[in-house]
């Protein structure tokens, strides 16, 4: 039987590096959402963190390990949330943190990265162009260029969260898990399917945004020119060969859903969970809603993995103010 990259000793490993502040996030069933969606539904909570958003397990364990190295500089591209997480994790490791990333990501994201100390550089470009130019300065300057979901440890950060997701009872049928670049799929994928191999692992991506989703079905890398949608975090191009190779061997299946999905599952976690979230944390809950007959009578878990929105686009999004829930 083939391996993936993960190794669950290193994962088990992780959990010491990382900050607690990370660990250890809600799990609840929630039933307030489960009429709507004709299933039970369980809520693995990673916005209820200093970055809210998940990607911080990953970066822990890259700061952790450049720190114990005496290493003092790192760069890496981000939509927003990796960014932020690497500047927080860095900071508190006297750590020298360059981000780029596109001119045109959510202000919140670029302010907050700011705001946690990190240098942020941007192009005018896609998430894509920024990967590129951070693999430049990492060149250029002789630095350690992290890359999301290539780099094991971000992969192996965020299978910390399977490892909190099996090790509860009652177990769960299936998990959704938002795909982007594919370290949370791959890193929670992993583990779910060493503990727990009957329960079916089923990714989503948006269709405006579906080259890992396309490479999964097609066994190969497929790429695309552009992109087109709401989910930032979830808006790449070009997928990985090495990432694509651990995800074949871990997920049943992967989905493509409408933005009108995604906007409604948005709506659904705040009126039903009172949850503002963006949106690749939703794609969970609009995969449900385009299936409903699929998960009927099943136990579904569902990673909540970011909630760094814009105020005006959430507004739109939504038509709630998130900030005065009007």
């Amino acid at each position: 039987m083939q391996k993936t990259r993960l190794d669950t000793s290193r994962i088990r490993a992780a959990r010491q590096v990382i900050d607690p502040v990370f660990l250890d996030t809600p799990l609840y069933r929630c039933e307030a959402l489960e009429p709507g969606l004709g299933c039970e539904v369980s809520i693995k909570l990673e916005t209820a963190n200093p970055v809210r958003s998940f990607k911080a397990r990953g970066t822990e364990v890259v700061a952790s390990l450049l720190a114990a190295k005496g290493s003092r500089d790192v760069v890496c591209a981000s939509a927003g949330n990796l960014g932020q997480a690497l500047a927080w994790s860095g900071r508190g490791r006297g750590l020298e943190v360059t981000v780029v990333a596109s001119r045109f990501a959510t202000a919140a994201k670029l302010d907050r990265i700011r705001a946690l100390g990190a240098g942020l550089q941007l192009v005018d470009g896609d998430h894509e162009m920024a990967r590129d130019r951070a693999a430049a300065i990492a060149r250029y300057d002789g630095i350690r260029l992290l890359e999301d979901s290539l780099d094991i440890e971000t992969c192996e950060g965020a299978a910390t969260i399977g490892l909190e997701l099996v090790d509860t009872v009652p177990s769960f049928d299936t998990v959704l898990i938002a795909l982007g670049g594919g370290a949370l799929a791959t890193g929670v994928g992993h583990v779910v399917k060493a503990a727990a191999p009957e329960v079916e692992v089923i990714c989503v991506q948006p269709l405006g945004a579906p080259a890992m989703t396309r490479s999964w079905r097609g066994r190969r890398v497929v790429t695309t020119d552009s992109t087109d949608t709401i989910a930032d975090g979830v808006a790449g191009r070009r997928p990985i060969p090495a990432v694509l190779h651990d995800l074949l061997l871990v997920a049943d299946d992967a989905v493509l859903v409408r933005e009108s999905s995604i906007t409604a599952g948005m709506r659904m976690l705040l009126d039903h969970a009172g949850l503002v979230v963006e949106p690749s944390a939703a794609l969970g809950i609009a995969a449900i809603l385009e299936d409903r007959d699929r998960f009927a009578g099943r136990h579904v878990a569902t990673i909540v993995c970011g909630s760094n929105v814009d105020v005006d686009a959430y507004r739109h999004w939504v038509g709630v103010d998130p900030v005065h829930g009007r």
